[in-house]
């Protein structure tokens, strides 16, 4: 075997708030090092790159998150917004012949923006590279993964790369706030070139991560804060692909009025590619009891007491960090008109289909009996769950927008305003985007929350990287995109999986008695809706009274004129406002024209 040629040997330090950029690579393909290869091609040396620049050591990476199931690529990242870029750390356990990693709109391998690095059994080679609308992959011509170093370690091979937010090179992914769709590929056998890839024919997968992590001060703990954990005791995770497991626990008998400050997962060692998130509910107060339960949430013998358990105190996905409220304010539970009982719900990702892996995994609930100055609370925002809200089949970017009002802001808040300090959106299977933002006097004002590449496979409450102050007579109007290419008949809002939902719940102080926030087109002028299609068109179109508006939507053709006019609907009817309190009560508040915010122009909220 030849001997390696060693280009630079040490990773010097620098943590991300004061690091210089680092120049791109100015050709095309970049020889990185020649390798060592045993009987059975695994690397055990690459050396490094001599660049101009260096990375943060392993503890400057702070976020982590296993790219495949097998745990073998386990990705770390860290976020320098004052070079507005993000440094990547992988770790491949076992690399043979290079890896692929990059990003792309929805985790497709297809017009992807890639690293990769390869050998051809000589020598490795890293490379800038994306995809075509084939799979075919190209060398950029400007290299914008700049390649920090890589070391060996008795855990696997470590290597160290950079990418700026934005690159304005056209095949390049924009980072940016929101899901991002993280690709790799493992390549077990040598390749002569780039080129000679074939992307369809190698082991790969994608992950979703929020890259771009808000910097937020973490608050000082209170001195007597105790643990709780929820966790689900000896599951056996079934062998299959999609897995949702409940478990009901039950708060200590006489359990007073405590506030969580922070929480953070627990999952069993060895799981971390499987437990993919996971969320505890308290149940409604109403309830004087809930049977002992552990095992599938769709089971036949659920109790169903478990279906009325929805009120989220802490929610976790892969890639999340530990979750902590402000210094000012605590998540209320226990004490009178609280539940006892809660309900762990773990999504289990399971595509290789283990079979026998036990698992315990849970959320530890930090909380203190020293209440804070204010209680949060958690508003809905959004579209009610009413089916006068449809999608057409065969669209591939269809709008609907929810409305909280300043009608209802007006009445329900008070007068000093309310502090938003983190959000989750929520759609089912076809959403495609989420946005919220806050509309003063008419104007944008403020983004509260948007994701450009949500995913429903993907939902975590996200710490906003600045507080948002609503007011009395503001106005939070949210709109969620959609994509039914894949689907024959219309879907219809509701709270079944193949029906549509779009919400934004947003975590706040102090609480008040608005829990929900949320609009629907007026029925009547639906009906109307109904009336003229009906007119204009050759097929009839069911329009009696006691036809559900589903079967009304069933039945209509949907050309082009029934899609335009349902959109026109659903921009410039008046809308049903629901200013609910927590009791369910409404706040009197009339039907109302949408708002209309001078910067939409009839464009999603945020996209002004």
């Amino acid at each position: 075997m030849a001997k390696a040629r060693r280009a630079a040997a040490v990773l010097p330090s620098m943590q991300t708030s004061g690091s210089k950029k680092c120049p791109c690579l100015g050709f095309k393909l970049r020889e990185v090092a020649s390798v060592y290869f045993t009987m059975v091609a695994v690397f055990l040396v690459i050396l490094v790159v001599a660049l101009q620049g260096s990375a943060p050591r392993g503890t400057y990476f702070p976020y982590k998150v296993p790219l495949d199931p097998q745990g073998l690529l386990e990705l770390s990242w860290n976020v320098s917004y004052p070079e507005q870029a993000v440094y990547f750390q992988i770790l491949s356990r076992e690399l043979k012949f290079g890896l692929l990693f990059g990003m792309s709109d929805r985790g497709e391998f297809e017009n992807a923006d890639l690293a990769v690095l390869w050998s051809d059994g000589h020598s490795s080679y890293f490379g800038d590279a994306w995809s075509d609308a084939k799979g075919h992959l190209h060398m950029d011509s400007q290299q914008d993964y700049q390649l920090l170093g890589a070391q060996s370690a008795a855990e696997g091979l470590y290597i160290l790369f950079r990418r700026a937010f934005s690159t304005c090179d056209p095949k390049d992914y924009l980072i940016e706030d929101g899901t991002v769709h993280l690709i790799y590929g493992i390549l077990e056998q040598p390749v002569r070139s780039l080129q000679a890839i074939n992307i369809s024919a190698i082991h790969r997968g994608l992950q979703r991560v929020q890259l771009l992590k808000p910097n937020i001060t973490i608050p000082e703990l209170p001195s007597d804060m105790k643990t709780m954990e929820i966790t689900a005791p000896g599951v056996v995770i079934p062998s299959q692909e999609t897995t949702y497991w409940c478990y009901m626990a039950e708060l200590p008998d006489g359990f007073a009025k405590h506030h969580i400050v922070m929480y953070e997962p627990v999952i069993t060692a060895g799981n971390e590619a499987l437990v993919h998130h996971m969320e505890v509910f308290q149940c409604a107060a109403e309830l004087d009891s809930i049977p002992p339960y552990n095992g599938p949430c769709d089971a036949k013998m659920k109790p169903e007491q478990l279906n009325y358990c929805r009120h989220v105190l802490a929610a976790w996905a892969m890639g999340a960090q530990a979750f902590y409220y402000p210094k000012e304010a605590g998540l209320a539970f226990g004490g009178p008109g609280s539940s006892r009982y809660l309900r762990l719900e773990i999504h289990y990702h399971n595509p290789l289909v283990f079979k026998g892996r036990r698992d315990s995994s849970g959320i530890r609930l930090y909380y203190t009996g020293s209440l804070r100055r204010y209680d949060a609370g958690i508003m809905e925002l959004g579209l009610v769950y009413t089916p006068v809200m449809a999608v057409p089949p065969g669209e591939t970017a269809f709008v609907l927008t929810g409305y909280c009002t300043d009608k209802c802001t007006q009445r329900a808040l008070p007068a000093a305003g309310i502090r938003i300090f983190a959000s989750q959106l929520h759609t089912h299977l076809a959403g495609r985007k989420v946005v919220t933002v806050l509309s003063r006097d008419g104007k944008e004002r403020q983004v509260v929350n948007a994701d450009g590449h949500y995913s429903p496979h993907f939902q975590e409450i996200r710490m906003l990287k600045e507080l948002v102050a609503v007011f009395p007579g503001d106005e939070l109007i949210t709109a969620c995109t959609y994509n039914t290419e894949d689907r024959t008949k219309v879907t219809v809002g509701g709270f079944g999986i193949m029906e549509e939902m779009c919400v934004n719940y947003v975590h706040y102080y102090p609480q008040t008695q608005l829990e929900l926030c949320k609009s629907a087109v007026d029925p009547g002028y639906l009906h109307r809706y109904f009336s003229l299609v009906n007119r204009f068109n050759d097929e009839e179109v069911c329009t009696c009274p006691q036809v559900s508006v589903p079967q009304q939507f069933s039945s209509i053709p949907w050309n082009t004129f029934n899609r335009d006019v349902l959109k026109s609907l659903y921009g410039f009817a008046p809308i049903s406002m629901h200013c609910n309190k927590s009791s369910a009560v409404r706040f009197p508040v009339r039907t109302a024209s949408p708002p209309r915010a001078d910067v939409l122009h009839g464009k999603p909220p945020g996209q002004g």
